[in-house]
């Protein structure tokens, strides 16, 4: 018989609007700098950390609620998941030039691996995926016609 051993190592935290986005980002920094790779590739971390802005971002603007984040390291794939109380599913959207909204979930497609968005709870969740040094997509596709990897 084969043992299927899994090891992540993870975070969870909530996020009220009142607390601000500065919070998350700095929780989330104080919990990349623990992961092995977090000197070794700084672009990633850089983009997770843009990503939580954008996502915990939304989540506050968008359904007035708290961001629960969670991030998740697998040995591969950093998960980095934010959900919110607003049933609604983000469309695709396409920002006027001028306007200063509109652009946070491209951004987290952009610098992501991966990313899909699932209803969870009465709400939604935002799930990106950052693998650090490259390396086959830990998501494949796309999600309930969201989401996909980003191109090579």
């Amino acid at each position: 018989m084969t043992t299927l051993a899994v090891k992540a190592v993870g975070w969870a935290r909530a996020f009220p609007v009142s607390e601000g986005v500065r919070a998350a980002r700095r929780w989330t920094a104080r919990h990349l700098a623990s992961l092995p790779w977090s000197d070794s590739a700084p672009d990633t971390a850089h983009s997770v950390l843009l990503s939580v802005s954008e996502l915990v971002t939304n989540a506050h603007l968008h359904a007035a609620s708290t961001a629960a984040l969670v991030l998740t390291w697998d040995g591969s794939c950093l998960h980095v998941s934010v959900a919110d109380s607003d049933p609604r599913l983000p469309g695709p959207r396409t920002p006027e030039s001028d306007a200063t909204g509109g652009r946070g979930l491209g951004i987290v497609a952009t610098l992501a691996d991966s990313w899909d968005v699932h209803a969870v709870h009465g709400g939604k969740a935002i799930t990106a995926c950052f693998r650090p040094g490259g390396g086959p997509a830990a998501h494949s596709g796309r999600s309930a016609g969201h989401g996909g990897t980003r191109p090579s």
